[in-house]
């Protein structure tokens, strides 16, 4: 529902204050103050607000004319020596000794992050004196986030779960990373005098369309996501009235309350909903109210097949609910899946697919959303896998330290067996091709060892 004008000077109060939480578990659209703020009268729009914030001169989403320059730097850094083009070469698999590497069709590096980060250098070369601040990880890779705290561009701490943007002085450069800001942080920027770098990826801008177009049209956007992952909490800030769910177990819960228990037998309470969902769920939230007009939308790295069926499970259920014939004025959807992080879970698919395959090393950030969503068809496929963010987690000897899909963490000796074996290999949109690499040369060294 809109936002009153009572919450939205509250809000305009605890910008001023720095006051916004990291993760912000309930983001809220805040209305914008100084050059193009509306009226007290007016209803604030998120997407105003933010065809404002890219027209200012200190604005800045496209870069300083450095391209050439911070795309030698990145390939230097992050470009591999030998093995990747050679996997290139020999149709992605490559044999040495008992060791057959197949690599996915589709890993690592996608235009977007490549965009995003060389943008974040060209900042660096345009503005070489000036401190520099990432409102977040950049992209959720552990070795390009290092490489560009080496270079001075740092990552605003955190205290008490909230973001220290009084640390933020005037003259400063403030970089929005690759997942995007909620309106709350652009809002809060407008009021200090710094230079603004906006590497939001596209694919995200496009979702923040659709929660858009859903508030203009009074539907209540569902948003398949984690409702703590800053892309999210970005998306949520545009959206008017929204419920964001993690998988399709929780989106079967949401609907069967929409039908009364239709789904299971069993239907929740109003006051089990919104407990459930409290931290997930814009404020006011009333699923009695709320419910009735919905459409979906996603954080762009959750797995396809999964938005899919939530989407295809909202629509039926809406359909039971007031009938076929009138669906198009209580569901819309759009397909807002990132076309990198879809591509990278077909080729995963592949691979899992391939019986000759032993096991297989998911390689990314250990809190990237995407690579996440490659390790989860690994295991709901039965495929022995690992997933690292980098050859750090191989070693001593024989060990590796790896996650599995529900966030545990694992040591396990002597991971690589003896004899002839077949490796698959898939790595997130964030992971440059020299840290594929590195874990690659680790295999090698402990199978020469095991000689």
């Amino acid at each position: 529902m809109p936002i009153s004008l009572q919450l939205q000077a509250s809000l305009i109060s605890a910008a001023a204050r720095n006051e916004f939480p990291f993760p912000q578990p309930r983001p809220s659209s805040q209305p914008l103050t100084g050059e193009g703020a509306p009226s007290k009268s007016a209803e604030f729009d998120p997407k105003i607000f933010r065809h404002n914030f890219m027209r200012r001169n200190d604005y800045n989403r496209t870069g300083y004319g450095h391209k050439d320059e911070s795309l030698k730097r990145m390939r230097d850094q992050y470009s591999s020596d030998n093995l990747m083009q050679k996997l290139k070469e020999n149709g992605k698999e490559y044999r040495r000794g008992e060791v057959t590497l197949k690599l996915g069709e589709a890993y690592g590096f996608c235009w977007g992050v490549e965009r995003t980060v060389r943008i974040a250098y060209e900042a660096r070369h345009q503005f070489p004196d000036r401190t520099i601040w990432l409102t977040n990880e950049i992209i959720h890779n552990p070795t390009v986030n290092q490489t560009l705290g080496e270079m001075g561009v740092n990552i605003l701490p955190v205290k008490d779960g909230k973001k220290q943007f009084d640390l933020v002085g005037k003259g400063d450069v403030v970089v929005l990373p690759a997942f995007g800001a909620p309106v709350q942080e652009m809002m809060l920027l407008t009021q200090k005098n710094v230079e603004i770098v906006d590497t939001t990826c596209p694919w995200v801008a496009k979702v923040w369309h659709s929660v858009e177009k859903h508030r203009k049209g009074e539907y209540t956007s569902i948003i398949h996501g984690k409702y703590a992952h800053e892309e999210t909490i970005a998306t949520a800030s545009f959206a008017g009235t929204y419920l964001i769910v993690k998988n399709i177990k929780e989106a079967t819960y949401l609907c069967d309350y929409i039908l009364g228990g239709a789904l299971d037998g069993s239907s929740s309470t109003k006051e089990a909903f919104l407990e459930k969902f409290k931290f997930a769920i814009s404020n006011g939230f009333d699923p009695d109210k709320d419910l009735e007009r919905v459409g979906i939308a996603n954080q762009t790295t959750m797995l396809k097949g999964e938005t899919e069926d939530i989407g295809k499970l909202v629509e039926s259920s809406m359909m039971r609910r007031y009938g076929v014939e009138n669906i198009s004025n209580h569901f819309i959807s759009a397909k807002t899946i990132c076309d990198a992080a879809q591509a990278r879970q077909d080729a995963t698919q592949k691979l899992v697919d391939d019986k000759e395959v032993d096991l297989m090393l998911v390689i990314g950030g250990w809190n990237s959303s995407n690579t996440a969503s490659l390790q989860v068809i690994a295991e709901e496929r039965g495929i022995l896998s690992y997933w690292i963010d980098s050859e750090k987690r191989i070693g001593p000897g024989n060990r590796i330290t790896h996650k599995l899909m529900h966030g545990e963490l694992v040591e396990k000796e002597e991971w690589v067996p003896k004899g002839p074996i077949n490796i698959a290999i898939t790595a997130g949109a964030s992971t440059p091709d020299k840290v594929i690499e590195d874990i690659i040369a680790k295999v090698f060294e402990i199978k020469r060892d095991q000689e």
